[in-house]
């Protein structure tokens, strides 16, 4: 395991020590989890960039064809 020594304003450091009690965690756990999450966030956005490379309008709309005809659920209506 690696150490990381971080600088935060204080009135961060106040806010992640309400959090990560309130989780019931250590700041590091807390800190570890919010970086995990990050990283996971970023690497999903790179996995749909790459694969939306592989993508075109006609086969978009071929797909959209797909999805059965209905009801519009209120708050989806065309803009």
């Amino acid at each position: 395991m690696s150490s990381l020594s971080l600088s935060l304003p204080d009135s961060i450091h106040r806010q992640l020590k309400r959090a990560a009690e309130v989780d019931g965690i250590s700041i590091d756990q807390f800190v570890s989890l919010a970086v995990a999450e990050k990283l996971s966030a970023l690497q999903t956005y790179d996995i749909i960039a790459e694969r939306a490379k592989g993508g075109s309008h006609e086969s978009f709309l071929q797909a959209m064809a797909l999805v059965p005809k209905g009801p519009v659920v209120e708050g989806d209506e065309p803009r």
